[in-house]
């Protein structure tokens, strides 16, 4: 055993709790049979604002194990706000999630720090999928969605993990605690395998065990929670990830708003509104739609005007393409083309410049990826 493996290492493990009192007294008490000579632990238990005996039960764990911390939350907020909570406060080298329900075995923990403690690893996933270990054998569908949401994550992240979902994700402390955390419920696993997937460090990826809950046991994820996470695959990823992906999702969006953009244009032709009131009205209404989408799933997280130049860039952009939706639109017509098919050929044409306009000058990002440009934090 060399040095970096003999010597003593401290893991800090955050429990998100809530209405858990059928095993949170058992789940920590698993956690503590890890401790050995060379390993030392700090649990921090973050209480959700339970409605059980769960906080009374961890008040007494707090009592009986130094090692044990228990944080509360007024206000029950989700896995997510329980981990923020708990990552703030943590100051082990390595910090680890384990869920109180005991659907992960805590015994495994020592399997994945093993990269982490030989400095080969700065974030290790422990995968339901890639093991030959025990799983109880419970939904279809779940395991479906698993595989998608994991297929989908990868093609934004260009990681190759098996298993974007799963509970164990052991990091060095300074990776965790450098990541802003904004989801509050189970958002927060496609949140953070992107955010760790932009900072480019080594990522490793074990196997492990898996005794899932059913419902009735009182598993708590659902179906809202499998498509808050696609929205979060898109949100967290979607501003960095190269142009040509880009300009496909784009094309949904500003599909989207093209659609619009000429619907309205008929109905206001139908109502007699000529085409030079029609198609600037159309496309104003449009464009609003368009620059919401773009705000809320490709470019940015949120919007943020932080220099004049950045209004004056956006102002510019949808002038411009006003005027050139107009002008193109009006000059098709002209030259003897129906008014939809030359409201159809400036739209498309506006597509493509909308695009480069946000993508280059109001929303300029460093893509990920081995594509990209090395750019300096």
């Amino acid at each position: 055993m060399n040095k970096k493996e003999s010597k003593v290492v401290k893991l800090s493990i955050v429990i998100p709790c809530y209405n858990e009192e059928r095993t949170l007294k058992r789940c920590v008490e698993k956690v503590m049979e890890i401790r050995d000579i060379s390993l030392t632990l700090e649990i921090i238990i973050v209480d959700d604002a339970s409605k059980d005996k769960s906080l009374t039960i961890a008040r007494g764990l707090e009592k009986q194990y130094y090692e044990v911390v228990v944080l509360t939350h007024n206000k029950n907020s989700g896995k997510g706000a329980a981990l923020r909570t708990g990552f703030h406060k943590v100051t082990g080298d390595f910090v680890a999630v384990q869920d109180a329900d005991l659907e992960y075995d805590p015994r495994e923990l020592k399997k994945l720090l093993l990269p982490l403690i030989k400095d080969e690893a700065d974030v290790v996933f422990g995968s339901r999928f890639l093991s030959s270990e025990a799983h109880r054998v419970l939904y279809f569908w779940h395991y479906l969605g698993n595989r998608f949401l994991t297929f989908l994550s990868n093609m934004f992240t260009d990681l190759n993990l098996t298993d974007m979902e799963t509970c164990y994700k052991v990091f060095r402390r300074e990776i965790i605690q450098s990541i802003k955390i904004d989801e509050d419920r189970f958002g927060i696993e496609p949140e953070i395998v992107a955010k760790v997937a932009h900072m480019r460090p080594r990522i490793f990826e074990i196997g492990i065990s898996y005794f899932g809950r059913t419902y009735e046991e009182g598993k708590k994820i659902g179906f809202k929670d499998a498509v808050r996470a696609i929205y979060c695959i898109f949100r967290y990823n979607a501003y960095r990830v190269p142009w040509p992906i880009q300009f496909f999702i784009y094309l949904f969006i500003g599909g989207f708003a093209a659609t619009v953009n000429f619907l309205l244009f008929v109905v206001l032709l139908r109502a007699g509104v000529g085409i030079i009131t029609a198609a600037p009205i159309a496309f104003i209404i449009a464009a609003f739609f368009n620059y919401f989408l773009c705000i809320k799933l490709l470019f940015r997280h949120r919007a943020k005007w932080n220099s004049l130049s950045e209004v004056l860039f956006f102002l510019f952009i949808v002038c411009f393409i006003g005027a050139f939706d107009l002008i193109t639109t009006n000059a098709l017509f002209q030259l003897g083309l129906l008014p939809e098919i030359s409201k159809i050929i400036a739209t498309i044409l506006g597509l493509i410049f909308n695009f480069s306009g946000r993508r280059y000058l109001i929303f300029p990002e460093p893509s990920s990826g081995p594509w990209a440009p090395q750019v300096k934090q």
